[in-house]
């Protein structure tokens, strides 16, 4: 799933470990969100929308995948 993860948390000035200390999440789990390489559980996806003052659809863009 893409997302603006890395943009909004370059926007904010803050860097990853920040922002995983925020989510009490490890550093590599912002990474990896941020990469694509993992999608985040619902919590977590509120808890972000939530830190950036925004809804889930703003930060994160679903695409259907091709069958």
């Amino acid at each position: 799933m893409k997302n603006r993860l890395e943009e909004l948390r370059r926007e904010k000035g803050i860097k990853q470990e920040e922002l995983a200390a925020a989510m009490a999440v490890s550093r590599q789990t912002i990474g990896s969100l941020e990469n694509g390489r993992y999608n985040p559980s619902l919590t977590l996806a509120f808890k972000l929308a939530q830190y950036f003052n925004l809804s889930i659809e703003e930060i994160f863009i679903y695409q259907e995948e091709n069958e």
